[in-house]
């Protein structure tokens, strides 16, 4: 896999090298795709095929952020071009040694796989006519854009009618977009996993205890919630500059920032719905667990309703096996010869009607 893509998008096609262009197309645009090894190790390199081509270079600050894995998203310009730092998804995972959540809850219990959130940034130089973008070693994004990129300039997707993007911007937004699909993606396997725990919270009789694993669930929504707020800034602030771009009378440009705009909108809206989606499973998690303590503090009353209710039986035959255990020489129906029965039967009919009463007033009703 190449550290450096170069692709050439002008008049219908699409054109790739490995190699840094000697000059500037005449119609179309350039798309720099270069690994963040190679900006640390080449940087001088890459400012001077920039400075080659438009005769501009990064900023020394924005060198640093490109190079920053910790940067957040955000985005920034200058007045020769902008810059979004977005965070694409990567992800992990680690076995717990709670139950899978396809698996019946009476099998043998194995481990359930979660998904544990991992973010890289990608950032991204717009240029008037050069995008250059600063991607992860091994960027699956990058190169799954450039396969179906490659694919619509063919002479099989140009038949089917496939679009190209139009403009560095455009194509810096369909980048954004692809990012953020794989955050639309993430919601079946995440509903998937919040399930599984309300099952498991939720399921009677059961003791859970694997607290860390709800614990980390939690922990993941904090912060995929906190990656999409700041994937929002960055998107509504390049929003906020398209509108602050000069007006052109060219109708051909015109169509295209209005363009742009619908697509960073839609972009925008992407966002917004995983983030509902991330706060709704947030919502449900929290209900999961309050629900949780209510069925066992539920059950807890049960335990003690019964307990008090055979404790209410027995009180009055304690009374009376008491009474008649008292060390007195005469005492009634001590010495006859039937006085045992007539107790057992006392004893039992008190027995038989508080029961009764308890049954009436369905203290002793089962669920």
């Amino acid at each position: 896999m190449s550290a450096i893509r170069t692709f050439h998008i002008a008049s219908g096609q699409v054109n790739e090298s490995e190699q840094w262009p000697q000059q500037l197309p005449e119609q179309g645009f350039i798309w720099l795709a270069i690994g963040r090894s190679v900006l640390h190790e080449r940087t001088d390199e890459v400012q001077a095929t920039l400075q080659r081509l438009c005769g501009q270079q990064l900023v020394d600050l924005h060198v640093s952020d490109l190079l920053n894995l910790q940067l957040p998203s955000h985005y920034d310009y200058t007045s020769q071009y902008d810059l979004l730092v977005f965070r694409r998804l990567t992800t992990s995972r680690a076995p717990t040694s709670d139950a899978h959540p396809a698996a019946p809850a009476k099998k043998a219990r194995g481990p359930v796989i979660l998904r544990r959130i991992d973010t890289h940034p990608v950032g991204l130089a717009i240029f008037d006519r050069i995008l250059l973008s600063v991607h992860p070693e091994g960027d699956t994004v990058r190169e799954s854009y450039a396969a179906r990129l490659l694919e619509a300039g063919s002479q099989a997707g140009r038949t089917a009618g496939a679009k190209l993007p139009t403009s560095p911007a455009d194509l810096m937004l369909r980048l954004v977009n692809l990012m953020v699909d794989q955050y639309l993606d993430l919601r079946r396997e995440l509903n998937r996993q919040l399930d599984h725990w309300q099952a498991e919270l939720l399921r009677p009789g059961s003791r859970f205890s694997n607290w860390s694993a709800v614990l980390d669930a939690r922990i993941t929504l904090h912060r995929l919630d906190e990656v999409c707020e700041d994937q929002r800034s960055a998107i509504q602030d390049w929003i906020d500059a398209l509108e602050t771009w000069p007006d052109d009378t060219s109708p051909g440009l015109q169509r295209e920032r209005e363009l742009l705009k619908v697509r960073s909108r839609d972009v925008l809206e992407h966002i917004e719905r995983v983030v509902r989606h991330v706060q709704r499973l947030e919502h449900s998690t929290e209900a999961a667990v309050q629900m949780h303590f209510s069925a066992q503090s539920h059950r807890t009353n049960e335990i003690m309703r019964t307990l008090t209710a055979l404790t209410a039986v027995l009180l009055p035959l304690n009374f009376i096996t008491g009474f008649f255990g008292m060390n007195f020489e005469f005492m009634p129906a001590i010495h006859a010869s039937d006085g045992l029965w007539w107790v057992i039967g006392l004893m039992a009919g008190l027995a038989s009607l508080v029961l009764g009463v308890f049954w009436r007033k369905r203290y002793l009703a089962s669920r």
